[in-house]
């Protein structure tokens, strides 16, 4: 690794003031995606601002429309939520899904969503469920938040504060996951709104990063069954293809999970 300082602040303010002041700075949150590229010289940050002390930043709160939660709270706290099992089940499941025990026990839900990696869970969930990432500058929809691979709407120095999801009428969520990494060669979460809307986003596969199926939108809106979806097929070149799964097979894939993920509303399925 090379050499780096590490800040430990207190503060969304003075976080963004050492952020600003610093030559070369980077946050700091779960560090799953940072820390092996610091480990194998992919990056060099001359100074490291580690997140997780601010307590604004770490928690989540139910009410009857939404759920929020902050974005330091790890993905095993998510996952055994009974509060949060209640109210959107297929949430905590997909957070319990992910990785391993360490894993679970040291990753955040805003340092997945800000990191935006292809094979991450939670922003599919991010995206079906129409949440709104907050930051310490603005409110961004999740339709206007993911942009590509490992990019995101988040400005340089603009920190993910909450996500607030929509609180849906029912959703679930299936995984094909690599047995190795445990990260999704693809996966779709479906959720079903209030107000009649459904939303299909699909991760792990596209050659975009995460992104919304409108086809099968479409044909679940008037049919939230899996028969709705015979004979639509997802486009192979929209597809990623690597050693793990060439373009045809991930296609395949996206349409059995968007299937599996029907069929168990209000849970997941994980393969």
């Amino acid at each position: 690794m090379y050499e780096t300082t590490y800040h430990k602040p207190n503060t969304i303010r003075e976080a963004v003031e050492l952020y600003e002041g610093s030559e070369e700075p980077s946050y700091l949150a779960g560090g799953h995606t940072l820390i092996p590229a610091l480990k194998n010289r992919l990056a060099a940050p001359q100074h490291l601002i580690d997140l997780r002390s601010i307590p604004e930043l770490s928690g989540f709160e139910v009410t009857s429309d939404t759920v929020i939660i902050g974005a330091t709270t790890r993905h095993a706290v998510v996952a055994a939520s009974e509060a949060l099992k209640a109210a959107i089940p297929s949430l905590a499941g997909l957070a319990g899904s992910i990785g391993d025990v360490q894993v679970r026990h040291l990753g955040t839900i805003g340092g997945s969503t800000a990191n935006n990696d292809p094979a991450a869970d939670y922003p599919s969930a991010v995206l079906s469920l129409d949440a709104i990432v907050h930051t310490d500058r603005r409110a961004i929809p999740a339709d206007n938040f993911f942009q590509g691979l490992y990019t995101t709407a988040l400005d340089p120095g603009e920190i993910l504060v909450r996500i607030e999801f929509r609180m849906p009428e029912t959703a679930g969520y299936a995984k094909f996951r690599n047995p190795a990494s445990r990260y999704s060669l693809a996966a779709a979460f479906v959720s079903k709104h209030r107000n009649g809307h459904v939303r299909v986003a699909i991760t792990g596969a596209g050659n975009a990063g995460v992104f919304r199926w409108t086809e099968a939108e479409e044909r679940l809106a008037r049919s939230l069954t899996p028969d709705a979806l015979d004979g639509l097929a997802m486009d192979p070149e929209q597809m990623m293809g690597d050693m793990h799964a060439p373009p045809d097979y991930r296609a395949h894939l996206v349409a059995v999970m968007t299937r599996r993920a029907i069929e168990n509303l209000g849970g997941i399925h994980i393969l």
